[in-house]
């Protein structure tokens, strides 16, 4: 995960940087995110960082390159605040650095004290480290290698829904409130297929648990045995694997985790003759064009009148057809079936 914070700050510093009054960029970043109606997730897809870059810069703990908000203020249709300083690559560092410090910078950040090396280099080994070649520990770690099924099929559909895989990791983003109980689901499935258990990690300021598994071999597993992708997935597309495309059952079970993570059950209401009425919906959203269609595509073969909208949405919108998605689809999230019972 340093790691990779590190490669997009690098790749990043080329770029200007927008220095922002004090509170502004992270207002900036929200009201870019309810403008675009996309998850954390996307955002950082969208922007090609990775979610915790995204995360530093909503905490204004680093200045937003000019790349970066430049294609906010495009996406949401926000005007560029005028109240911003554009400062130049590397402005921040003094005028008489040696060229090998700042190729360090530009290589490792900030190196800061003895004691905050030793934690960063101690978070570095844990998440990432102990998992590579030609480490102190060499040993790979060892797994369970599930056969394709329903289970391993909906947990598919959770990675590309609402995870990310890097070279060492696979993490999976939900809301701590909200999603609690599912996140006791996802974990138990972890489990139970690969025989692993998960760290997760708890974001207080942005609200949402990482889970994260970190295993080398367990990432090439998923990428050339499952047909996962690592890196950003808006920018390659990503799609439903085609071993889970040839099975009805396999289908099924990977819309249920596609929907569980990116889709919502939507309150629609409406107004005749002076009486209010309301009814749910079903949304699935998703930036990737051919994962839209495949989702469109076994909907529309389940029967449940899916239609397409506005290039990026999935939705199913009578309420017998919703009613038969829960029938044949269902859910194990606890956050749409509250949603859809009451």
């Amino acid at each position: 995960m340093i790691m990779a914070i590190i490669g997009d700050m690098a790749e990043m510093l080329i770029d200007k940087r927008v220095i922002f009054p004090r509170n502004k960029q992270r207002q900036f970043i929200l009201l870019a995110k309810e403008k675009i109606n996309i998850s954390w997730g996307a955002m950082a897809e969208m922007l090609n960082v990775s979610s915790r870059t995204l995360t530093d810069w909503k905490r204004e703990k680093f200045s937003i390159p000019l790349g970066a908000i430049t294609a906010l203020s495009k996406k949401s249709g926000i005007k560029i605040p005028y109240n911003i300083e554009i400062k130049e690559p590397f402005w921040y560092v003094h005028k008489g650095a040696r060229l090998g410090g700042l190729a360090r910078y530009k290589k490792y950040g900030s190196i800061g004290s003895s004691e905050k090396r030793i934690a960063q280099w101690r978070s570095w080994w844990e998440k990432e480290g102990r998992f590579r070649k030609n480490t102190i520990n060499n040993t790979p770690l060892s797994f369970k290698k599930p056969k394709p099924s329903d289970k391993l099929s909906e947990l598919v559909g959770i990675i590309i829904g609402d995870g990310g895989i890097s070279k060492y990791q696979i993490s999976i983003t939900l809301h701590h409130k909200d999603d609690a109980e599912y996140m006791i689901f996802v974990i138990n499935s972890i489990k139970d297929l690969f025989e692993v258990t998960p760290a997760v990690y708890h974001d207080a300021k942005d609200s949402v648990n990482n889970i994260v598994i970190s295993r080398k071999n367990l990432v090439k597993f998923c990428v050339e045995k499952l047909d996962l992708k690592i890196g950003n997935k808006i920018r390659q597309q990503v799609d439903i694997p085609e071993w889970i495309k040839r099975n009805k059952k396999f289908q099924i079970a990977c819309v249920r985790g596609l929907i569980d993570t990116d889709g919502s059950v939507i309150i629609h209401k409406y107004g005749v003759n002076g009486k209010l009425y309301n009814y749910k919906k079903l949304q699935f959203t998703s930036l990737s064009r051919p994962l839209l269609l495949s989702v469109y595509k076994i909907l529309k073969d389940l029967e449940v009148n899916p239609r397409l909208a506005r290039q990026k949405e999935v939705w199913i919108d009578s309420k017998m057809s919703v009613k038969k998605y829960f029938d044949i689809v269902g859910s194990h999230n606890l956050k749409h079936l509250n949603r859809y019972r009451n």
